[in-house]
């Protein structure tokens, strides 16, 4: 098998609540790999861990004990995040660019000049469904439009590996068809894929793994038909009923 993507080990994380004497355990020994050609679903409640354990995955915050790794390298290494792009769930933007000059920019940031980075971003911009407002300031783009921009900015280094929190947030169902078949088509070229979500039939239809947490603590993983359809655990149970209503 190759080398993972991700790997996580005995990942625990322990927040202190300040001036009281008191902690909280965000995450609890997880442990998992992320395989290239993967779209691997983190599913769970708010306060359930995910977005914790991908903050460690990304370097933002350090681990109590256990560790990540990214292609083999430690992730709070800043090397080690060379060949990641990173959805947020509420991505910022500088809303005086327009899409253009966005990508431009971020695409500079990485290292790509000229026409390579030109046609890049044109290539970015159709693959999201924004090359017609391409020339329209980011302040006048809706949430659905800034949340394109933001995986289109995500690929600009055609990165081996995706990092996407809450990808079809303020989505409509046409649109999220449309990225879940855009993000099928980069796991089948190689990439690794780490989606959080609270959409299960986004999941459901185009991850190839999911990992259930809650309170912290793995409840349930598995075949996302297997997981979401026939769940054997109360916490996922309760969890798509939260997520249904």
């Amino acid at each position: 098998m190759s080398e993972p993507a991700i790997a996580i080990r005995n990942l625990t994380k322990v927040f202190p609540i300040p001036f009281k004497r008191e902690r909280v355990v965000a995450v609890k020994d997880l442990s998992l790999d992320v395989q290239p050609g993967q779209v691997y679903g983190l599913l769970g409640p708010n306060g359930s861990g995910k977005s914790t354990t991908m903050k460690i995955v990304l370097g933002l915050i350090p681990p109590t004990s256990g560790g990540t790794q990214i292609f083999g390298r430690d992730s709070q290494l800043v090397e080690s995040r060379e060949e990641v792009g990173f959805l947020p769930e509420n991505p910022y933007f500088y809303k005086y660019l327009t899409g253009m000059e966005t990508l431009l920019f971020y695409g500079k940031i990485c290292g790509l000049r000229g026409a390579a980075l030109k046609d890049r971003a044109h290539e970015l911009l159709q693959l999201v469904g924004l090359e017609n407002a391409r020339d329209r300031r980011l302040g006048g783009y809706s949430k659905g439009m800034l949340q394109r921009i933001g995986l289109a900015q995500a690929l600009v280094q055609n990165p081996r590996l995706l990092v996407l929190d809450e990808p079809t947030a303020s989505l409509d169902p046409a649109r999220r068809r449309a990225l879940g078949e855009s993000l099928a088509q980069l796991a089948a070229s190689g990439r690794a894929l780490l989606v959080t979500s609270h959409d299960d039939d986004f999941v459901r239809d185009f991850a190839t793994e999911v990992l259930i947490l809650a309170d912290g603590d793995v409840v349930e993983r598995g075949a996302p038909g297997d997981v979401l359809n026939a769940p054997q655990h109360d916490a996922t149970k309760a969890l798509l009923r939260g997520l249904a209503r």
